[in-house]
């Protein structure tokens, strides 16, 4: 039975690939590994910790002594590594500790994998590996920087980070590349696109446009919301990585993208019209609303659910204005392909976090924290 250690398992990629292994493959062990700063929510896996196949450990990829117990008490086969501080507004805040988490964690696991992989070296001096382990990191399109209107961006684009967070992410993925080279040792690494679906935090976009909508509250935008990303349905970002561990060449890098380029501002706007759409035709989950108002008939109203709502803030700093995967690589090599697109991908987000108003409740509360 196949061992995977994966690190940053109740944050919000991490959890659906929790998920999506234990469905995928009755015959493996997996453990995670989670600091559960605000990112993390146990809750997310708790129905799949029930499993005796999914162990929790509480701890910081940072922690040697940690790491090496793990290795010593686990025969991994794979090491995934989600755990990182991914947020890039408070990586301008903070900008120090995306450098511990993102960079110093990720040697620090890279070491503890490279001793407890390697069973001797070679007549150069290279080690020898145990056979059929890897190390993959998870990295983010955000490494290449900036596009302008056109083009995509490849596995050989400059590496060209805009802010700290996607400066952190840049290292670590150079401290991986370096561990192949000078070390011969087996990893891989897959940058994404924007993932949305569910389990994400409520501080991201879409989460957020979510929440706020039915709350009644303003839904804030970065400058006229004309920046673009590319969106990858979480589940199909987790079939890649899958494919990527069984099938990809180790010391390769692969582009996963969704094809689904979107200004900001339609983002927003199609939530509030789906949402509006959904309220209207299914009135039995308005129950879910926060902001209350109704007619003089006594019905519930909706039509303060419109573009009014959305507020454009100042820009932040250092805002790249577009991002566009090609994940051409991946395709032809691998066979992967996105799956979902993003009109039906975010009916299904949208009515995901309807029906799961309580993880939504426990994590604004901060609840969440209190019961980790």
């Amino acid at each position: 039975m196949k061992t995977y250690l994966i690190t940053g398992g109740a944050g919000f990629i991490g959890a659906n690939f929790v998920k999506y292994l234990l469905a995928t493959y009755p015959h493996l062990r997996i453990v995670v590994l989670d600091l559960l700063t605000y990112a993390g929510n146990l809750k997310t896996i708790e129905n799949d910790l029930r499993s005796e196949r999914c162990e929790f450990v509480r701890g910081d990829i940072g922690d040697r002594a940690l790491a090496d117990q793990l290795f010593r008490d686990h025969d991994f086969q794979y090491v995934v590594n989600f755990a990182a501080e991914s947020h890039v507004d408070r990586s301008i805040d903070h900008p120090q500790l995306f450098l511990l988490t993102n960079i110093l964690g990720t040697q620090n696991l890279l070491d503890a994998a490279r001793r407890a992989w390697t069973k001797g070296t070679d007549y150069r001096g290279y080690p020898l590996w145990k056979d059929g382990v890897r190390f993959h990191q998870v990295s983010t399109d955000e490494v290449y920087g900036s596009l302008g209107a056109e083009g995509y961006f490849t596995e050989t684009t400059p590496l060209d980070p805009r802010s700290p967070y996607s400066a952190s992410k840049t290292s670590a993925d150079l401290f991986v590349k370096a561990y192949a080279e000078t070390y011969k040792m087996p990893v891989s690494i897959t940058r994404c696109s924007n993932n949305y679906g569910p389990y994400h935090f409520p501080e991201k976009l879409i989460p957020l446009m979510i929440t706020r909508v039915l709350e009644g509250k303003p839904l804030p935008v970065y400058g006229e919301g004309t920046n673009v990303r590319d969106w990858l349905y979480v589940e199909d970002h987790c079939k890649a990585i899958d494919a990527v561990l069984h099938r990809g060449k180790s010391g390769e890098i692969y582009n996963v993208g969704g094809h689904n380029e979107k200004q900001n501002i339609e983002i927003v706007e199609l939530i509030l019209q789906t949402i509006r759409r959904i309220l209207t035709e299914q009135p039995a989950y308005r129950k879910v609303l926060k902001r209350r108002e109704y007619d003089r008939a006594g019905n519930l109203r909706l039509d303060w659910m419109n573009r009014d709502l959305i507020t454009f803030v100042q820009d932040r700093l250092g805002h790249d204005q577009r991002y566009a995967i090609d994940p051409s690589k991946i395709t032809r090599e691998l066979g992967w392909t996105p799956q979902t697109c993003f009109e039906d991908g975010i009916v299904k987000t949208i009515y995901w976090y309807l029906d799961n108003q309580e993880w939504v409740d426990d994590i604004l509360s901060g609840d969440y924290r209190r019961e980790s």
